[in-house]
């Protein structure tokens, strides 16, 4: 399709041009943060009107002309332009099908956008990232985080799918150890989603594509930089994960993020990545440099919003012994971590269950997002009890008097 023949984006804002100015792609994107509030996330997608998603949901954005519904050249003047020129960027998205990127728009809002190929035609996801550096405290984060913080060494996994906020947990984190220790911190981000600071450490953060080309790379870079502390974006291959290891194996603390649902998901994804005959020894270094392993989920809360139930799982001798050995009968991660309570662990039941005495989620939603559903259940109706509540809609039972055991028979 031309210019000519698609209305809206591209004529009537930036003319016929498919090389629309910085100022209004800044308008359209400013009218989409001012359009609802809450505003996580912009969707950019062919076939649907401009969106953004507010508490979990997407709302349609009005916009002046209207767009109804975003045509294909729409779609792919808007992700140019959100590219500007950038060589390294547009070859990625033609050879890989997507590309990451961040994008500022000036005194109002930073984003991380990913741009990506679906069917034959390009759609543009702008996350929006916070300003503030949140704490750990405001974030309501388990207090085995501050434990966390105190490490000298090893590797800390922050788990869950994508946009349930790993990163916003390992940043509050990162400020925790900014605000107490004297130490050089160095961050490898795709891109950077928050600015920290100098307080009492030094930080320096890195960008893929722009300070490095890839998260193995920038690991290896970074072991010649003097940190104590290396945050890495992400744990995308196998060789990530062996220079994420040997840096925990030498003394740095070595903090990132996986997409897996809990634990034991996360240790057989690593494994995962080396062949059969390396599997022992990996287990072995596994064992040896894992501290922790934090996943979390996000979950509707009651009046709007989202809130984090969290899954802890610290390393005592009992896990040592199941990443060694691998799960077994009675020594699953679930049942060391639910023992391990006293010690900072907790399971996603468990956390879910909190949150819901709290009455920060309905018993629906807790009863959705369980990982074992009759425990869940067994916890709200504890819950209840203490509360006066019923934990049942049968009513009117009563003992049969009249019925004679073993007989079958009435009196």
């Amino acid at each position: 399709m031309s210019p000519e023949e698609s209305p809206g984006l591209g004529q009537g804002i930036g003319g016929k041009s498919i090389n629309m100015r910085k100022h209004e792609i800044d308008h359209i994107i400013t009218r989409m943060l001012d359009s609802h509030s809450n505003v996580s996330d912009l969707n950019i997608t062919v076939g649907k009107p401009f969106q953004v998603e507010s508490e979990g949901l997407l709302c349609p954005v009005d916009l002046e002309p209207p767009f109804k519904e975003l045509t294909p050249f729409q779609a792919e003047v808007f992700a140019l332009n959100i590219l500007n020129r950038d060589r390294r960027l547009t070859e990625t998205l033609l050879k890989q099908g997507s590309c990451d990127l961040s994008y500022q728009l000036p005194g109002k809002a930073r984003f991380r956008v990913d741009i990506f190929a679906q069917k034959s035609n390009y759609s543009t996801v702008l996350r929006k990232l916070e300003a503030k550096i949140p704490t750990c405290k405001e974030l309501g984060l388990p207090k085995a985080f501050f434990k966390m913080a105190e490490e000298k060494n090893g590797l800390i996994l922050a788990t869950g799918a994508t946009g349930m906020g790993k990163t916003t947990s390992l940043a509050a984190l990162l400020n925790e150890i900014n605000e107490k220790k004297s130490v050089h911190i160095v961050t490898l981000e795709d891109p950077i989603e928050y600015e920290h600071p100098h307080k009492k450490a030094t930080f320096n953060q890195r960008e893929m594509g722009t300070n490095f080309d890839t998260f193995a790379n920038g690991l290896r870079a970074a072991l010649r930089q003097a940190p104590k502390v290396i945050m890495v974006g992400e744990m995308r291959d196998r060789e990530s994960v062996e220079i994420g290891l040997n840096a925990a194996e030498t003394g740095h603390l070595v903090l990132t993020t996986l997409h897996t649902v809990d634990a034991g998901q996360t240790i057989n994804r690593m494994l995962g990545m080396f062949k059969t005959e390396e599997e022992n020894q990996i287990r072995i270094r596994l064992a040896d440099s894992l501290r922790w392993i934090v996943s979390q989920r996000l979950l509707p809360k009651i009046g709007g919003g989202r809130v984090a139930a969290f899954e802890v799982m610290g390393t005592n001798l009992r896990v040592k012994e199941a990443i060694l050995q691998g799960e077994s009968e009675g020594k699953t991660f679930y049942e060391m971590i639910e023992i391990g309570e006293p010690f900072g662990m907790i399971t996603f039941d468990k956390s879910i269950i909190g949150l819901y005495e709290k009455g920060l989620i309905t018993e629906e939603t807790a009863v959705a997002y369980a990982s074992r559903k009759p425990v869940v259940g067994r916890g709200i109706d504890g819950v209840k009890s203490t509360r006066g509540e019923k934990t049942t809609d049968i009513e009117d039972l009563e003992v049969d008097m009249d019925y004679r055991p073993g007989r079958g028979e009435r009196v």
